[in-house]
């Protein structure tokens, strides 16, 4: 046997995922953007049930959390684990199939929620119907990812690389989770009522809510940050053995801190206390994987006046390790009393969303593009402005976030000297229009940003397209 052949892998289905992925990126952002201005400015509702706030908010989050980030997922880990085992896809076939069915069902779940058919859970909105489905594809994708793995050369590579694990890990919490939060009593094939109730129910949501954060928006990004960012940089990773620690710190920790979203509520005190502890003490390997990447740059830091993709990898960590500490501390019963129910939760997530998730998967692509189609991207001076297009929206939109949630939290429990509360709840929702608009300015940054990466993306393929059509008719007449 050949050792040292190069391996045929399979990038067909990764170039697709690739490509979906920015398309969605660019939907998920103009609803986002959408239903930010329709919170400053109802009227753009124009009174259409379908892209109202309640139904435009929940398209905005499907599509941005499902659509572009399992695409995302889908795209890296299958691009990923091909490179790091030296080996194809264990089936090409399967690969596309799960991809049709997966978009297939995106489509589907976006027609359903602008209908209102809904479970009314946030973050599994879907039917029973559409739920099965998707876990299905969910199971497939995964059965591919590990029997992948298990079909490499032992001999040649004897280890499975960590991105692989992060990869692996949301995987498999993500089905379980999504399966046990989706058990229910179907009544119609469009209406079903959760086999869970009252508190019980709540506390099952957001230990899916929460771990689909922890597992879907953090391991999995996390596979993505420990293969990409040694690879633009051209560095190892800094240390693999506290890769390996922040791996099981995190896939430990994560399954315990749902319950610190319902502090205040009818959940029995002492679990609340509980998720507020484990949060705290997150913040130790979720900073520790955050300076690992960082880290990985010694003595390489100059690159990033002329890497522009290393810096959408590098600024994603430094809102992972913001968001990683902003999380806890709000867990914390005493900061907890002023923040919840406020938008400087809003601003948390979107610190997390805009920042980590969305800037790490975007360094990712753009890295990916290049290899995929063997060629430079069309303007690397449109990635820069993509970099300060998505960077000061972030900041924007975060910071408007900030100043507004505090801003309710005090209103909210302001009392005269009479006892009572000085302020009407009409009178706090007034003063957050000025911070409303400064959202959506943000948000609208931050599409103009993914605007911008959809059309370098599409003239970079068309140009290696281009080449590779020349190349051919230039062989043909040799």
């Amino acid at each position: 046997m050949d050792t040292t052949a190069k391996p045929q892998y399979n990038f067909g289905v990764v170039k697709y995922f690739t490509v979906m992925a920015v398309v969605f990126l660019v939907l998920g952002t103009l609803m986002g953007t959408w239903a930010a201005a329709q919170l400053a400015w109802p009227v753009l509702n124009f009174d259409l049930a379908e892209i109202t706030f309640g139904r435009l908010r929940v398209l905005h989050t499907n599509t941005v959390i499902y659509a572009f980030g399992g695409m995302t997922l889908m795209a890296t880990s299958y691009y990923t684990v091909q490179r790091t085992n030296g080996v194809a896809l264990w089936s090409n076939g399967l690969a596309w199939v799960m991809a049709i069915l997966f978009t297939i069902g995106l489509l589907a779940v976006v027609v359903s929620i602008a209908l209102g058919i809904t479970t009314g859970k946030e973050y599994h909105e879907q039917e029973w119907p559409l739920a099965i489905a998707i876990a299905l594809v969910w199971t497939i994708y995964t059965a591919n990812f590990v029997m992948t793995i298990a079909s490499r050369n032992k001999e040649t590579h004897p280890n499975v690389y960590v991105s692989n694990w992060f990869f692996l890990s949301m995987m498999v919490m993500v089905t379980y989770l999504y399966v046990v939060n989706g058990l229910a009593i179907p009544t119609s094939l469009y209406n079903s009522y959760s086999l869970f109730a009252g508190v019980q129910d709540a506390m099952i949501q957001w230990w899916w809510g929460h771990n689909a954060v922890g597992f879907f928006l953090t391991a999995g990004f996390l596979g993505i940050m420990y293969y990409f960012v040694p690879k633009q940089a051209q560095r190892p990773i800094y240390s693999y053995r506290l890769s390996v620690i922040h791996f099981w710190a995190l896939s430990f920790g994560y399954v315990w801190l749902g319950a610190h979203h319902l502090q205040y509520t009818a959940l029995p005190d002492w679990t609340g206390s509980l998720g507020a502890v484990i949060s705290l003490s997150m913040i130790i390997p979720s900073w520790g994987g955050a300076l690992n990447g960082m880290l990985t740059l010694s003595g390489a830091w100059d690159r990033l006046r002329t890497d522009y993709i290393l810096r959408f990898l590098i600024i994603s960590l430094a809102f992972y390790a913001m968001s990683t500490f902003e999380g806890p501390v709000m867990s914390a019963k005493t900061v907890n009393a002023l923040s919840h129910y406020t938008d400087w939760t809003i601003g948390h997530v979107h610190s997390g969303a805009l920042g980590w998730v969305a800037m790490v998967s975007i360094g990712a692509i753009y890295h990916m593009v290049m290899k995929l189609w063997n060629t430079e991207m069309y303007s690397m001076q449109l990635i820069n402005f993509h970099f300060w297009l998505a960077t000061i929206g972030t900041v924007f939109y975060i910071v408007a976030m900030w100043v507004s949630g505090i801003m309710q939290g005090l209103m909210w429990r302001a009392y005269d000297e009479y006892g009572t509360l000085a302020y009407t709840f009409a009178e706090s929702v007034a003063a957050m229009h000025p911070y409303y608009a400064m959202r959506a300015f943000g948000g609208l940054l931050f599409w103009l940003g993914a605007v911008i990466m959809l059309y370098n993306v599409v003239m970079t393929i068309r140009m290696a397209n281009a080449k590779e059509k020349s190349t051919g008719a230039v062989e043909a007449h040799a």
